[in-house]
């Protein structure tokens, strides 16, 4: 044993990410204890701008939005009492498809072993115990999102570290039931194409696949607040709009699949740091 503070280190894609699938984890360790270090591989550039303007549209200006989101994201660090933030400053590669995944500089352009050695640093560096990321499909297939499971797996075959990794997911059941809220709170929502539920079918695991399922609702409100300082994105944030009662009865569960231990704890489990404390 030694004096270093039980750390968690969450590799995250863009600014609002970290509050997504992970503010409930951030704000109990936080709580708890334990060091939490937030790792946002992408500087936000393509989100949208003041007034909803998306990329490509006129006044859309990625450098400003850049900025503003790099403003917000200190915001949610704040509420979440996120002990450090690393910020790589990659350029957003947008959403699969779009001309941005092929800008240079883009997140998505960058050889994984050039990323995932500056992260690799960042992990000598904090010495993580535990280090939480995507799976391998960036949970929905975003560039930066598998990007950003790339560099992390390869940053940590860089390192002799053996933390407890795990990859975000969700449950079927929960997703099913997400489904049924998006048309309680958009009743002109049209049928969804068949296609385009086979696709939202395979998001998430079965239940009885996930490993780890860690209660968070006691936190849920800052996790709230901290999607909340995400004001520039609130368009695409449909959890604001449940508001903060009905968001903490569903958003209180967070969940992960171990995908890395030396510790030997017993699964299901229901603490990233189960064998460590």
């Amino acid at each position: 044993m030694t004096d270093r503070p039980l750390t968690l280190m969450a590799v995250h894609a863009h600014p609002d990410d970290e509050a997504t699938g992970t503010g409930g984890v951030l704000a109990r360790y936080a709580a708890e204890g334990i060091r939490t270090v937030l790792v946002t591989c992408t500087d936000g550039g393509c989100g949208d701008g003041p007034g909803g303007v998306k990329p490509g549209d006129p006044g859309h200006d990625p450098a400003a939005i850049a900025l503003m989101r790099r403003q917000e994201l200190e915001a949610s660090r704040d509420v979440l009492k996120i002990s450090d933030l690393e910020t790589l400053d990659y350029a957003d590669s947008g959403m699969m498809g779009w001309q941005s995944n092929d800008a240079p500089g883009a997140f998505w352009q960058t050889p994984v072993e050039k990323g995932a050695a500056r992260l690799a640093e960042l992990m000598r560096h904090y010495q993580p115990d535990v280090v939480v990321t995507y799976d391998e499909n960036g949970f929905y297939g975003h560039p930066d999102h598998i990007q950003a499971h790339r560099i992390t797996m390869a940053a940590l075959e860089m390192t002799e570290l053996t933390p407890k990794v795990y990859w975000t997911t969700m449950p079927r059941s929960a997703m099913q039931r997400f489904g049924e809220i998006m048309r309680e709170f958009h009743e002109d929502m049209p049928e969804p194409d068949p296609a385009e539920t086979a696709a939202l079918a395979k998001i998430g695991l079965p239940d009885d696949e996930i490993t780890t399922w860690v209660d968070t609702t006691a936190f849920s409100g800052q996790k709230f607040d901290a999607l909340a300082a995400h004001a520039s994105q609130g368009e695409n944030i449909f959890f604001l709009r449940m508001g903060k009662e009905r968001f903490g009865e569903l958003m209180g569960m967070e969940t992960f699949v171990r995908v890395q231990d030396t510790t030997g704890a017993a699964l299901p489990e229901n603490d990233l740091f189960a064998g460590l404390r």
